[in-house]
Parts: C-alpha cells; sequence; structure tokens
C-alpha cells in the first residue's frame, strides 16, 4: 500500500467525473441532491449512469461513484490502465468499499476538496489467457479470478504452477485468486481467509475441494501464478470479478499476476478494516465502540 494527497498538482479547482448504477432511482434521486454542493467547489467534467464514459488519456482529478460495492468494481473495470482515485458514496445494500453515505459525503466533501482525504492504492491482478501459445483474452481485476465449472458438473483437475514451478493439483469445483480488496467477497464465502486490504498478497481458495489436505494459500503479490485445466467441461470459463471472461479448452493457461497499475481510492476518515469487518459483515466481538 501507499499513500499520496489527491490534489497533490492543484487545479483552480479539480476536475471530477461522476459515474453511478444505471436504472437506480435511488442513485438519481441522492445525485440530483448531492450535484449542487459537487458543482460548488469542482468541476463536473461528465455525469454518466451507464458506465459508457471512456477514461483513456483523461487526467481528472476524481471519480465519484453511487451505487454499491458492484459499481466500484465496474468503475475500476472502466478505468483500465488509467486509475483515477476514486471515492464512493453507498446507494445500494453493503457498501464495503462504498463507505460513505450521501450524508456523509455532504459532510466531508469540503474536506474532500481541501486535498484533507489520502489515495490508497491497491492491489489488482492482470488476468491472462493463453491458448496455443498466444494471448486470447487479457483483463484487470480488482477482487478476484475465478476458474468455475458448470453442467455437466464434475470435479475439475486444476494444475497450478507458481513462477514456473509445479505446485500441485487441485481436485475441486472451481478455484479462486483473491486480492486483499476481493477477499471479503467470493473468496469470504468459500471459506478463504480475510487479508487486510493494504498487504501485498493473494489468496488461492480451492472451491469444495476433494481432499481434506487442500487449504487456502496465501502467495506474496509478485508471485507469478499459472493454472490449467485438464479435462474442462463445455462450460468451463475463467470468470473476473463476478463476469465471464472466456470459455476455457483443453491446452489453454490462465495466467494471474500483480497488475501494472492499482486500484486507487480516497480514504475515509474513521473508517478501518476492523470496523468495516464489524459494520458490514456483522462480526462479532467485545471490541470497544469508541475506538
Amino acid at each position: 500500500m501507499s499513500t499520496d494527497a489527491w490534489l497533490d498538482r492543484m487545479r483552480s479547482r479539480p476536475e471530477v467525473a461522476i459515474l453511478g448504477a444505471p436504472d437506480r432511482d435511488l442513485v438519481r434521486k441522492e445525485l440530483e441532491r448531492i450535484r449542487p454542493a459537487i458543482a460548488e467547489r469542482a468541476d463536473i467534467v461528465v455525469e454518466d449512469l451507464e458506465f459508457a464514459y471512456d477514461f483513456a488519456d483523461k487526467d481528472h482529478d476524481l471519480v465519484i461513484v453511487l451505487g454499491g460495492d458492484g459499481s466500484i468494481l465496474q468503475s475500476a473495470r472502466q478505468m483500465g490502465t488509467n486509475q483515477i482515485p476514486v471515492l464512493g458514496i453507498n446507494c445500494g445494500r453493503l457498501g464495503f468499499l462504498a463507505a460513505l453515505s450521501p450524508d456523509d459525503f455532504l459532510d466531508t466533501w469540503p474536506q474532500v476538496c481541501c486535498g484533507g482525504f489520502e489515495v490508497v492504492e491497491h492491489l489488482m491482478l492482470q488476468i491472462t489467457l493463453f491458448r496455443g501459445g498466444q494471448v486470447a483474452a487479457q483483463q484487470l481485476a480488482l477482487n478476484e479470478g475465478a476458474i468455475l465449472g458448470g453442467p455437466p458438473y464434475r470435479i475439475l483437475d486444476i494444475d497450478f504452477w507458481a513462477d514456473g514451478h509445479l505446485a500441485t493439483r487441485y481436485r475441486c469445483d472451481g478455484l479462486i485468486v483473491a486480492t486483499p480488496v476481493g477477499s471479503t467477497a467470493h473468496n469470504l464465502s468459500a471459506g478463504g481467509p480475510i487479508l487486510r486490504r493494504h498487504l501485498q498478497a493473494m489468496v488461492v481458495s480451492p472451491i469444495s475441494p476433494h481432499t481434506l489436505t487442500y487449504r487456502p494459500l496465501v502467495e506474496t503479490a509478485d508471485t507469478v501464478m499459472e493454472f490449467s485445466i485438464t479435462d474442462p467441461t463445455e462450460s468451463t470459463s475463467i470468470v473476473v470479478d463476478g463476469r465471464p471472461m472466456d470459455r476455457l479448452y483443453p491446452g489453454d493457461r490462465v495466467r494471474i499476476c500483480r497488475a501494472d497499475v492499482s486500484f486507487r481510492m480516497l480514504s475515509v476518515p474513521g473508517q478501518n478494516d476492523h470496523r468495516t469487518l464489524r459494520d458490514k459483515l456483522g462480526w462479532g466481538g467485545s471490541v470497544n465502540p469508541d475506538r
């Protein structure tokens, strides 16, 4: 993790892009409410409620995303290799990444525009599919890349290489490689560990492994992983942040490694990983709530 102020190269007024989940009445309602406050202190260069804006070669200061965590994932996908700092406003259910409520945003926006927040960089993954020795598909991931089976359902044999060395052959229903940000998503549901979001690490979690010795594995962020499926079914696929990337065929290889870019998100005062686990995921305990 690294941090920096988001207004180091201060314009007279910051340039802001606003993204929002499409076809969500609450998003449109809250945007109408907060737009005057944003426009009072910043120049709104685009309002995109279709996730269609092209960020290539853009030099905006901030992206404000209204929606839930899915909208945050979509914004990361939309920005591609040009990752601009993001501030998420929760108009969804969980809001693990989109931590600010609209009311909280209105309270903190003046402080944001004074450069009061830091930018925290989060690990992203580069997922590449090789077919016949050539790159067949490539995509960035903020949460995870997953190899998932489909009908006809059967156990998959997945060979795993780490830095060019064969590590093991998993026998399982599928497999997830998650970032620290994604460790509380599909990885958590599959029984994988929760990683602190600032860690430079990835977690490999087999789904319903057939052997008791298979357990989730935490690797360093600089490990280059490759996977191949001995006998994929006709619907075995590589899925990136919940969206199918491509079907997998015999002989295909999936490479997962650290991306050259990071997801950049403004820190939120008063928020930390443990508080988020308590508030958003119902993590119990006897922690003093005043701390």
